[in-house]
């Protein structure tokens, strides 16, 4: 009985290891084309997928295709014909997933309007102007939300000063709106304030935002840019 527990358990771990291994195919991809990526992108990982013969390339959050031989790039979106499903869409946000629930909410802003039982977090900086906009307009609409915000200096040497004096201030959340929505400037941060702009920087590299605003919600995905208020909406309701 104990042998045949061990030869399962031996079959089974041979099988998920089979199951994750290359295929000579897919190897072979990755030798042809990575040293055409230039840059030192590297792949992560080739998968043949059901679009026609196509062969996935996924390199960091990015996704482009290829033919079995490797010797064309096909760089865009995949839709499905009969449903209009952006099927690159869905592997990308399904790559880019996190776990919200890991985010360092200790070094955000929080705000709560109404009963604030859908929950977000937006990376922003200070001094991006579609950030501001999002404030301004679907941000002061949407309501029943808790918004963390994460001040994340992309922009300048400037975004660094203004998020830094912003967390220093005696109430955070009010110096942030009153420059994000009046233009009012923090006053200097005393000599001895740290904050967490070493941390939020490396953890926005790490999830590779490269814009801002960007928006993520409690199911591990995000939204990229300054999305009005039904597009916000229509994202809570597909959150199960």
């Amino acid at each position: 009985m104990v042998k045949s527990k061990l030869a399962l358990l031996m079959l089974t771990a041979l099988a998920a290891g089979c199951g994750n291994a290359q295929t000579p195919v897919e190897a072979n991809i990755k030798k042809v084309i990575e040293p055409r990526l230039g840059g030192g992108v590297k792949i992560d990982s080739v998968k043949a997928t059901p679009y026609s013969g196509l062969y996935e390339i996924r390199a960091g959050g990015d996704v482009i295709y290829t033919d079995k031989k490797g010797e064309y790039l096909f760089i865009g979106q995949v839709f499905n014909a009969k449903t209009s499903e952006n099927l690159t869409k869905a592997r990308l946000d399904e790559i880019n997933k996190i776990n919200f629930a890991d985010l360092p909410f200790e070094s955000a802003l929080k705000m709560v309007k109404g009963n604030g039982k859908r929950v977000m977090a937006i990376f922003e900086d200070p001094n991006c102007g579609y950030c501001k906009r999002f404030r301004q307009t679907t941000l002061k609409e949407v309501d029943n939300v808790t918004v963390y915000t994460f001040m994340y200096n992309i922009l300048s040497e400037d975004s660094i000063a203004k998020s830094r004096n912003i967390w220093c201030s005696a109430d955070r959340n009010k110096a942030w709106d009153e420059w994000m929505l009046n233009g009012k400037v923090a006053a200097a941060a005393p000599a001895k304030c740290t904050d967490p702009h070493d941390k939020i920087f490396a953890l926005g590299r790490k999830m590779r935002i490269e814009g801002t605003p960007a928006i993520f919600f409690t199911d591990g995905t995000r939204i990229p840019g300054a999305v009005d208020l039904k597009v916000l909406e229509a994202k809570f309701a597909s959150i199960k």
